[in-house]
């Protein structure tokens, strides 16, 4: 119960959910998580079956202290149509692992050295050239997964995808202070590959860059609050790419045709 407990703790921290947020979901009092993570309380069967659903793993995964939730590169699907079938947008994240590094380093070499640009930034970024993108080309650019959680949207597959390129030596974590915080940032040993970059995919990353990089952690957090795909995402869950065409004017990077 003890190994069970920490792998809940260290799975709910690391999505950014709350004890309170997971004992409402989990349907249980908040003191029942606390006791769930120090090995004071076991878990029923289909406690565990609800866990493993909040945080998006099998029942496996969730178990197994030492198996961490795979980051799965899938092919790029087309969806072809005709007249009577029109094209359709897929709103499954196509992962692209490769992609989703290269763009990664396209930041750290463009902006992680200001002062401000810690992980929680770089978090904000992500989303917003991932979600971008899908709404200004209906196309995934790195289609990682995102999570709901009070910090603002968060790429799942973060961790896994740093702590690979910090053993290959493609980037450096330098853990510091930005003013009287701490604040963990990253700096780049390489210049990215931009022929893994299309010229779309670089202008999107600039137009993040331009407009979000000034800000600090707290305020692109209060800005990505305001965007309708986090807003109409439940705490903890997947925040969809399709709700991205509801966006509010001030945050769409698309002009609509309102004429029916």
């Amino acid at each position: 119960m003890d190994s069970l407990g920490q792998r809940i703790k260290q799975i709910r921290e690391s999505t950014g959910l709350s004890q309170q947020a997971l004992a409402e979901k989990l349907g249980v009092s908040r003191p029942s998580i606390s006791q769930i993570e120090n090995g004071e309380r076991k878990v029923c069967a289909e406690e565990l079956r609800k866990l493993a659903g909040i945080f998006n793993l099998s029942v496996d995964t969730l178990l197994d202290p030492d198996k961490e939730p795979q980051i799965v590169i899938r092919e790029s699907r087309e969806a072809y149509g005709s007249e009577a079938m029109p094209r359709m947008r897929i709103n499954i994240p196509q992962k692209n692992l490769r992609k989703f590094k290269e763009v990664l380093i396209y930041i750290l070499n463009k902006v992680g050295a200001k002062p401000a640009i810690g992980e929680t930034v770089i978090y904000k970024l992500l989303y917003f050239i991932d979600f971008d993108y899908y709404e200004k080309y209906e196309e995934q650019l790195m289609g990682a997964t995102y999570l709901k959680n009070k910090y603002g949207p968060t790429p799942l597959e973060f961790r896994k995808i740093v702590d690979q390129m910090m053993a290959n030596g493609v980037i450096v974590e330098v853990k510091a202070n930005y003013f009287e915080y701490p604040q963990r940032k990253y700096l780049p040993l390489r210049k990215p590959d931009l022929n893994m970059l299309k010229g779309s995919e670089i202008e999107i990353i600039n137009d993040v860059l331009g407009r979000l990089s000034d800000m600090n952690a707290r305020q692109i957090t209060d800005y990505s609050h305001n965007d309708v795909p986090w807003l109409t995402t439940e705490e903890g869950k997947t925040i969809e790419y399709e709700s991205v065409f509801y966006r509010a004017p001030a945050y769409s990077v698309r002009e609509y045709d309102d004429a029916v």
